[in-house]
């Protein structure tokens, strides 16, 4: 059992929101809850997977905001086979269905989604590309494209980059695995990937276990393609689509991503940011608060909009990654207040 939850669990209600994924709302049966905050886990989360929900659940249970947690089709270990265009229709179709169900049940309310880890970049890329997306893989031509609705908050914690994290296990190493051996295994992934690509961009190809378990969770399936999105070799000149938050990204790729969301009118309300002071996934040369800073740069495009949230924006004090350790509790207090305080102020835009 998880030590951050209770036992016996807290009520809720379990929704489909498509045939095969659902969502569950954590939902108070003695308050009125107009309000929804949709969160969204990172690599590897599910159904609420990761710590801190507990304490936001909990302290939302006399809000007029009702939790929500939802399944992807990329959630738990299937992460390796998805991709951003998949998951933010899916949130999407999940966004659409909450929104009906509280207009039924209490004539509406505002709507908000907040992102972990890499559930940061499916808000960003939710805010900032064309609406519905027009890109169609050609190894997932079946993905449906839903047009996004509008949110009255967006919360990305612990943005990331998936590039730096792994770059970090190369110059460090990671359990077992040696930085020497971290590099070598690297390197044959990397050639893998880029040979199957080349030889057939139709199809998704899947990398050898006996290598992804040297570096990432073991076991985890990871295709070619989204490995090769994740560490985006190309960048900082020509990132993949998952490389939105590597420090050496260029302020003009910047205006391409955090530059659009005024663009495409997807949020009413303003951006917030919350960084892991201790985050494990983010290299020592990394200043966190010159990022937080370029992204505020690029979101308000240099002053002339007040879309960045700076009275809840900031970095949590000696949190990690996912305010998981043992040590937590101060920095899951902070994270708590800081998301109240938000929805607070979302919930009074008129």
């Amino acid at each position: 059992m998880s030590k951050f939850w209770p036992k016996g669990g807290l009520p809720g209600i379990l929704h489909h929101y498509t045939e095969t994924l659902v969502t569950f709302e954590y939902a108070s049966s003695t308050v009125r809850q107009p309000h929804s905050l949709l969160f969204v886990g990172g690599l590897g989360d599910g159904l609420a997977t990761t710590s801190y929900m507990a304490d936001l659940a909990r302290a939302l249970q006399q809000s007029e905001w009702s939790l929500f947690t939802l399944n992807l089709t990329s959630s738990y270990q299937s992460w390796g086979l998805g991709h951003l265009d998949r998951d933010t229709s899916e949130i999407a179709q999940c966004l659409e269905y909450i929104k009906e169900y509280k207009k039924d049940k209490f004539g509406g309310g505002k709507i908000a989604v907040m992102g972990h880890s890499t559930g940061s970049q499916c808000v960003l890329h939710y805010l900032s590309q064309a609406n519905p997306h027009t890109s169609i893989p050609a190894f997932d031509p079946d993905v449906e494209h839903v047009k996004r609705p509008v949110l009255d908050g967006a919360i990305m914690q612990a943005p990331v980059s998936d590039r730096e994290a792994i770059f970090w296990v190369l110059k460090w190493g990671i359990g077992d695995t040696t930085p020497e051996k971290a590099r070598a295994v690297y390197d044959q992934m990397e050639l893998l990937a880029r040979e199957a690509v080349a030889r057939d961009s139709k199809h998704d190809t899947m990398l050898p276990l006996e290598l992804t378990s040297m570096i990432y969770p073991a076991n985890t399936p990871i295709s070619c393609r989204r490995f090769l999105s994740l560490v985006s070799p190309e960048s900082p000149q020509s990132p993949q689509e998952d490389d939105l938050f590597s420090s050496d990204l260029s302020d003009a790729h910047f205006g391409k991503t955090f530059g659009m969301i005024q663009e495409r009118g997807l949020l009413n309300h303003k951006l917030m940011v919350l960084i892991s002071g201790k985050d494990q996934s983010i290299p020592d040369w990394v200043d966190k608060e010159k990022m937080l800073a370029r992204w505020k740069n690029a979101t308000d495009h240099n002053g002339k909009y007040q879309i960045w949230d700076d009275k809840h924006t900031g970095i949590i004090p000696n949190a990690s990654h996912a305010l998981s350790n043992d040590d937590q509790a101060e920095p899951r207090k902070f994270l708590v207040e800081r998301v109240l305080g938000y929805l607070k102020s979302a919930a009074e835009k008129t």
